[in-house]
């Protein structure tokens, strides 16, 4: 049993600070490790991510393709066949919620697995094999607007 007064930080974990500056004889003396001039020797003198030194960055230089619908998008949770299979009687996106299998609110139904009982299933969207599997199980899957 090792007492408190033995404990120790793990080997190489800890270190002294590198101090810059203070003689050659510690080898980060004269220049403090900056080298000679230029910009990256002087104080603020990174430059910003993306910078080519004036020539034109290579994100300006590709170029633009596609389209982003990003104001009209939604995010479905997507949810299997056998994720629903552990409910019983009417399964609505509330429930799910309770359950803590979504993320974004509206729901699609998957195909992936199947069902022994029968449900009422209520969703956003549905994919043709999970609504015929539903069906084939004798429950229903409503769409909700």
């Amino acid at each position: 049993m090792s007492l408190l007064s033995d404990l120790k930080p793990k080997a190489g974990s800890t270190g002294y600070r590198k101090r810059v500056g203070r003689g050659n004889g510690s080898g980060l003396g004269g220049t403090a490790g900056m080298g000679h001039k230029g910009q990256k020797a002087r104080a603020g003198g990174r430059v910003r991510w993306g910078f080519e030194g004036g020539q034109t960055p290579l994100m300006r230089r590709l170029p633009k393709f596609g389209f982003s619908n990003v104001a009209f998008a939604h995010e479905y949770d997507a949810l299997n066949l056998s994720q629903l299979s552990k409910f019983k009687g009417e399964v609505t996106p509330e429930v799910l919620e309770q359950a803590g299998l979504l993320r974004y609110g509206r729901v699609k139904i998957l195909g992936k697995g199947e069902l022994k009982q029968a449900l009422t299933v209520k969703a956003h969207k549905f994919s043709a094999s999970a609504k015929a599997a539903i069906e084939k199980a004798g429950g229903k899957a409503e769409v909700i607007e």
